[in-house]
Parts: C-alpha cells; sequence; structure tokens
C-alpha cells in the first residue's frame, strides 16, 4: 500500500526504516542505549551493531521496553520534523490531485501505532492493512529474508485494536484490487475532514 502511496506523490514515512537509519544518524541515542545496556552496542568502526543490540532484547521483554522507551522518542521527534517538512512543501506546491481529490495528507507507516499512544496522539487517522495469515507470511519471508518461524513470533506479539482503527484496507487479492482499495478507502477518509495524516 505504501509504494503505491508513494507512487502517487503522497509522502509517507516508514518509521522502520526512520529508526534504523537514527541508529547511524544519533550519537546521543547509541550513547544513551549503551549507558541502559552497560555495554558496547558499535561495531570496531563505530557504526550501530544491531545484531548486537537486537541479541541482547531478544527474550527479554523487560529489556526490549527498555530500548523502545529510548528509541521511540527519538522515531517520533523525527517523524514531527519530517511532517512539517512535509506541511511546508506542500504549502509551496499548491493542492494537487494526488490526494486523490482531496486535502493533501502524509503517512506514517507503523506497526505499533495502536500500542502507543505518543504515536496513536500524532496521527488524525488510523489505517489498518489486513490480510489472511498465509499472505502476510510469505510477503514478510520475502521481503526480509527472514525465518518463517521468526516472522510468526513477530506478527503473535502484535495486537491490533480495530475500535482505533478509521478504516481497514482489505489485501488479499491482486495489486489492481488493493490500488482500487486504497484510493477508495482514502478519499472516503477525507469527508471534508482535513486530516492531514494517517
Amino acid at each position: 500500500m505504501c509504494s503505491f502511496l508513494k507512487g502517487q506523490g503522497i509522502p509517507v514515512y516508514d518509521s522502520d526504516s526512520a529508526a534504523k537509519r537514527l541508529y547511524y544518524e544519533d550519537d546521543s541515542l547509541l550513547d544513551s542505549i549503551e549507558e541502559a545496556f552497560g555495554c558496547s552496542v558499535r561495531t570496531p568502526g563505530g557504526d550501530p551493531d544491531l545484531r548486537r543490540l537486537a541479541s541482547i532484547v531478544f527474550s527479554f521483554p523487560e529489556k526490549l521496553a527498555v530500548l523502545e522507551s529510548l528509541v521511540h522518542p527519538v522515531v517520533l521527534g523525527d517523524f514531527r520534523r519530517w511532517k512539517a517538512l512535509q506541511a511546508s512543501l506542500i504549502e509551496e506546491t499548491g493542492p494537487s490531485q494526488n490526494f486523490f481529490g482531496g486535502e493533501p495528507f502524509c503517512v506514517i507507516e507503523s506497526a505499533i501505532i495502536q500500542e502507543k499512544p505518543e504515536f496513536l496522539s500524532a496521527v488524525d487517522a488510523v489505517v489498518l492493512v489486513d490480510a489472511p495469515l498465509q499472505d502476510r507470511l510469505r510477503r514478510a519471508c520475502e521481503r526480509d529474508g527472514a525465518d518463517p518461524a521468526d516472522i510468526v513470533r513477530r506478527m503473535s506479539s502484535q495486537r491490533f485494536d480495530l475500535s482505533k482503527v478509521d478504516a481497514v484496507i482489505h489485501n488479499s487479492g491482486t495489486k489492481e484490487d488493493l490500488f482500487r482499495e486504497v484510493v477508495k478507502v482514502f478519499k472516503g477518509l477525507d469527508g471534508g475532514k482535513n486530516k492531514n495524516n494517517y
């Protein structure tokens, strides 16, 4: 869905990619992580050692919670800056049909948005993209090159509260079916509400 939106010229913030980027760009983030865990999380060359970091928090929910408490505020701050920049760029270029004939908006892609009130409060609407389990598993394995068992573990930890969802996009057909569904849902969300991020 997000690749389709990007292809239509709609700004999309990928929170997972942003988090990985911020490990490299924000030395103070790595400093705070090392202070919290009492060990280095850098390679000998000084780059973030994300494998070592993953091994520290893997199977330890309390350590993962500590890591998230350090990383999520940095990602949220980065998203807010990015969103302000997008608003400024959209204001400069004027209205565009890229937004399916509605008000301009931007999108944040995040699997954890419902679990984190600070992220939920930063958006105007939540759109859930849903697909059958086997489709999700196959796509995730193809995308990440990961072991299916790891993907299943990751999926089992994700919870979605439909009461916090404004729309659902069903991704169980062809790409063309998905694109039609995306256009229909985003046109419906606008509805004169002047929402600017989902």
